[in-house]
């Protein structure tokens, strides 16, 4: 079973003792509206558990052609290329389809369709295949089945319809799964990402600098704050320099969420000083009446560092060397 991690990349599901269906809130209710959604009625289980049979007696042979039909794909004869898994999955597709026909669609039922689903994902399948296949096995199948009920057309179409309701749930679980985990590795990429873009910099003792490039949203900017606080506990700092030379525009919500970064970071015995205040920038939080009151702010990088230096008390010769500590303000 599987379950969404909060690692960095790779599978967005790793195996746990939590089932996939409490993972991806697929409860009995839920499973029941699917299913009245395709209209897939005890009628239909009916249908599709009186051919179990039928479908036991056919599978061999669809499968091989449906597998004759994929390696016609040179990407498919790439991702084949041992036997032995081509094999293993052949006996595992053919198990797959074979279940379709047995009954018991309940959350175990959903909870095996999901881990299927969970597979494909992890090995990165593409949807085409997966598609591909269901196509090729339900039109292997249509015809199969009038031959089977031979003289009896209507039988056969009732059987057809109630199995494709069935497959079409299958589908829905399937990519649902698929696309859940491909959306949680680009939360988990894109986390990185702001992470590695954001760094906290410790320049010297007790002094951080902490360079922002590119647009700030909420979730950035909160983000942003989660790494000042850990830094600055991290390493006792007492003065943070913060750049936004880099940040082309500041909404009303983003330069709040700033604000209360330098009220947190305060309450941790640290000092904030803003840097790189574009005037665009300037303007606009003027014009929304943003409250700049509580914001120590110095025009550039190089003003922020002295800054920084005057209030941890550090004396610098015009060398550049640092001479003697006289005293934090």
């Amino acid at each position: 079973m599987y379950e969404r991690t909060a690692g960095k990349g790779g599978a967005a599901f790793s195996q746990s003792p939590t089932p996939l269906t409490e993972v991806m809130d697929i409860s009995n209710e839920e499973i029941a509206r699917r299913k009245a959604w395709l209209q897939f009625t005890d009628k239909d289980i009916t249908h599709v558990t009186s051919v179990t049979g039928f479908a036991e007696r056919i599978q061999d042979e669809v499968i091989e052609q449906l597998y004759d039909h994929f390696m016609e794909f040179e990407e498919a004869r790439a991702f084949f290329k041992d036997p032995k898994v081509l094999e293993r999955v052949k006996a595992q597709q053919k198990q797959y389809f074979i279940r379709l026909t047995q009954g018991n669609y309940d959350q175990n039922y959903v909870e095996e369709r999901l881990q299927i689903g969970a597979v494909h994902g992890r090995i990165g399948l593409d949807t085409k295949w997966y598609l591909g296949a269901y196509n090729f096995h339900l039109q292997a199948v249509a015809r199969r089945l009038f031959k089977e009920f031979e003289g009896d057309t209507e039988k056969a179409l009732e059987v057809l319809l109630s199995l494709l309701k069935l497959k079409f749930f299958d589908i829905g679980l399937a990519l649902d799964t698929i696309f859940a985990q491909r959306e949680n590795t680009i939360r988990q990429q894109q986390d990185a990402i702001r992470e590695l873009s954001t760094p906290v910099l410790q320049v010297r003792d007790r002094l951080l600098i902490l360079p922002i490039i590119g647009m700030i949203d909420t979730h950035r900017a909160r983000q942003l704050t989660e790494q000042l606080l850990r830094a600055i506990r991290d390493t006792r700092a007492k003065v943070i320099v913060m750049d936004i030379t880099g940040v082309p525009a500041v909404d009303s919500r983003v330069a709040n969420h700033l604000i209360q970064t330098v009220e947190a970071s305060r309450l941790m015995g640290a000092s904030v000083i803003v840097t790189g205040l574009s005037s665009d920038v300037a303007q606009t939080l003027v014009t929304l009446g943003v409250d700049l009151s509580k914001l120590n702010t110095v025009v550039d990088l190089q003003g922020g560092l002295e800054e920084a230096e005057r209030i941890l008390g550090i004396k610098v010769t015009q060398a550049g060397q640092t001479v003697s500590h006289i005293g934090a303000e």
